[in-house]
């Protein structure tokens, strides 16, 4: 069976490389028109940053490939025929599959604004996108991003470090105020001011300007102030990679390619997975197209086995994140809504300085811990996803609260104060009886090592 993969991110990835651990015959293909191969996207702005080399964004170094027998094609897919079961490239080559994984990711928004196509105008999503900023960073003074989401303020960060003014346009009043809780979404607002960027609130884009020679010199907002600028940086979203499918009749897409429990799509044989999947039963609480690392690394494994005749449903488990917002670590666990909901109560903690807060979310009516939300504080994964699993009260949890907190040694740990403005909330007199240390973790989570879920071959480790 000759398994052919269209996109070489997480997801195509994880599909690889578990197809190559659960069997020695399948024949794979990768095929990306991005990049020989496969990198860390969430790292592309610590190479413009300087803190790490193209080359050390590589999980896997170029000899893992041939030694587990995946063949990579840098080629672009210009057209699938899935009646024929072949793919035609660009330079007019083909290659014939059995079996179809589509996993092309996402591209940035566009909303039609006058001279979003200029040049020095992009977005930051691709290996491309990188080069392009590098090549034309002598020519940028001032710069525009546009959007205020994880990509946003990222790319203000990194043109940030070599000194070019940022403005960064949010339409919101307080930043990611869509996915934030208003105290965290305020708490990033100032940590962002606090840098030297100038962050503009309810502010939208309205024009991008021609500087004369077909490159962006201004931007114009909905309310008429012209900011000058030589970069434009559009950072309002992504959306499913799908142009080049809308050709294939027997191809149901939604706002993504449509699949069903088992990742299929509605030709027979073909799949898809990641950003560019959209799931047409998502899990209660759950999007339909979930564009986040961890969700990939699930399809891409869950795929593999329903590929080789085993099926798995696709189960993205407790939803979790994370990200930097320059200085300040974000993490969330579980359910923590921006605006919260009926019969959802909440703890929020937030120390004196600002810039660090513990939430914790749980039900009114049995006091069950449903979320957590970490703004410069860190606490496990595994730890806060098994409360959550169990429906652990959170009296309980913040009893042993400490077990979840992994910050480094000597950080100072607040979880006592945590404990206590419960106490004032609630007139309990609860105690923290568990301090920061990994042993308690460890025994908490019966700690083991797992065993693998299939055999792997050996040059699949």
């Amino acid at each position: 069976m000759h398994v052919a993969i269209i996109g070489n991110g997480i997801a195509g990835v994880t599909a690889a490389r578990w197809l190559r651990k659960l069997s020695d015959d399948v024949r794979i293909t990768m095929i990306s028109a991005e990049s020989d191969y496969f990198f860390s996207r969430t790292a592309l702005m610590y190479v413009y940053m300087g803190h790490q080399r193209w080359e050390d964004l590589m999980p896997y170094e170029p000899f893992f490939w041939k030694k587990n027998r995946i063949d990579l094609l840098r080629r672009y897919v210009e057209r699938v025929d899935t009646n024929g079961k072949v793919l035609h490239f660009g330079d007019g080559g083909t290659l014939a599959y059995d079996k179809l994984v589509l996993a092309t990711g996402s591209s940035p928004n566009k909303f039609g604004w006058p001279g979003q196509d200029l040049r020095r105008v992009s977005g930051m999503v691709s290996a491309q996108d990188l080069d392009n900023l590098e090549e034309i960073t002598p020519e940028i003074k001032a710069a525009v991003v546009v959007g205020g989401g994880l990509i946003g303020i990222e790319l203000a960060e990194m043109l940030h470090s070599r000194h070019i003014p940022v403005s960064l346009l949010v339409r919101e009043s307080s930043y990611w105020s869509n996915a934030l809780p208003p105290e965290e979404s305020r708490m990033v607002s100032r940590h962002i001011v606090s840098h030297g960027i100038n962050l503009r609130h309810d502010t939208e884009l309205a024009e991008i300007q021609d500087d004369g020679g077909g490159a962006a010199g201004a931007i114009t907002t909905k309310t008429g102030e012209r900011i000058e600028c030589q970069y434009v940086g559009l950072t309002a979203g992504v959306h499913p990679n799908i142009d080049f499918l809308r050709d294939v009749a027997e191809l149901e897409l939604g706002k993504g390619i449509l699949v069903d429990d088992y990742l299929q799509t509605s030709v027979p044989d073909v799949y898809a997975i990641g950003d560019c999947a959209e799931v047409r039963n998502p899990r209660p609480g759950r999007k339909a197209i979930e564009a986040v690392w961890y969700t990939g690394r699930i399809m891409g494994e869950t795929v593999a086995y329903t590929l080789l005749g085993r099926p798995v449903a696709y189960d993205p488990g407790i939803w979790f994140n994370s990200a930097k917002f320059i200085d300040i670590e974000y993490q969330v666990y579980g359910e923590v809504p921006a605006h919260g909901r009926d019969g959802l109560t909440t703890l929020y903690w937030e120390h004196p300085d600002g810039e660090k807060s513990v939430r914790i979310n749980y039900e009114e009516s049995d006091g069950r811990v449903v979320g957590f939300n970490l703004m410069g504080i860190r606490y496990r994964h595994e730890v806060c996803e098994k409360w959550i699993a169990r429906g652990t009260h959170v009296e309980e949890v913040l009893q042993q609260l400490g077990m979840a907190n992994f910050d480094p040694e000597f950080y100072q740990e607040y979880e006592a104060e945590v404990v206590e403005l419960y106490n004032r909330q609630t007139g309990k007199q609860l105690q923290l009886r568990q301090k920061r240390g990994l042993k308690a973790a460890l025994q908490f989570l019966n700690f083991k090592r797992r065993a693998p879920r299939a055999t792997a071959t050996p040059d699949a480790q």
